[in-house]
């Protein structure tokens, strides 16, 4: 579904991403982890059309996407969730859900579905609709934004260091959300911190050092990779 070959990026004069490549298959969780600075969030941004890369093609769907602006690509159906949500905080719950359906991918859900699956995932939010963003909790903010990248009708959702500042019983909430969206046919490709829940949430996974992809492999396989138990999981 969405493919990164040979992609290489540049802030300037630096060079941030070396001849990067990677695929995340239709209906599949894959996971890019690394430590920070490594280059991760240039990545999504690369793909959300934020950041141009310098060469490389980016495929989703086998046509190129690595040029169109960025609106136009969420309209594709690939849509970024970004690190820190990124919300405004004196728009209302419901105004930041309407705003997510502005370039909503067609096809697929309806937004009369879309919103009520919203509900369904995270009930608090029809409970706060008319609550301004800016006086949730962490995790309900960052629940806000997904809900908002829902009504997006994504088809590939990027997901941006979303348990970042979240409570342990939050990161299980949201944990569990993540695999609802993709059961119900969302390919994700995610972001995240703790590398533990990344690869338990992953059918397969990217390690990211200093803009190159280092090893990849199954999740499963990575957790019991020395290398990866060595640098990111305490062990």
């Amino acid at each position: 579904m969405l493919e990164l070959r040979d992609i290489n990026v540049s802030y300037g004069r630096r060079a941030v991403i070396h001849d990067l490549s990677i695929t995340v298959p239709d209906g599949k969780v894959v996971t890019l982890v690394g430590s920070n600075g490594a280059g991760k969030t240039t990545v999504l941004k690369t793909i959300s059309g934020l950041v141009r890369p310098t060469s490389g093609t980016i495929m989703f769907d086998g046509k190129p996407i690595e040029r169109m602006e960025p609106h136009d690509i969420i309209s594709t159906g690939v849509v970024q969730i970004p690190e820190g949500r990124l919300l405004f905080k004196d728009m209302s719950v419901a105004e930041h859900i309407e705003l997510g359906g502005i370039r909503a991918h067609s096809g697929g859900r309806t937004e009369a579905e879309r919103l009520a699956w919203v509900y369904e995932l995270f009930p608090i939010l029809r409970e706060r609709r008319e609550q301004k963003a800016g006086t949730l909790s962490g995790g309900q903010q960052q629940m806000l934004a997904i809900a908002r990248g829902i009504m997006a009708n994504p088809r590939c959702l990027m997901l941006d260091e979303p348990s970042l500042g979240l409570a342990p019983i939050m990161v299980d909430q949201l944990a569990d959300a993540i695999r609802a969206l993709n059961e119900n046919g969302i390919t994700i490709l995610l972001v995240e911190q703790r590398v533990d829940l990344a690869l338990r949430l992953a059918d397969r996974g990217y390690v990211l050092e200093t803009g190159r992809i280092v090893i990849e492999d199954a999740a499963d396989s990575l957790l019991e990779n020395p290398r990866v138990k060595e640098a990111y999981l305490g062990a």
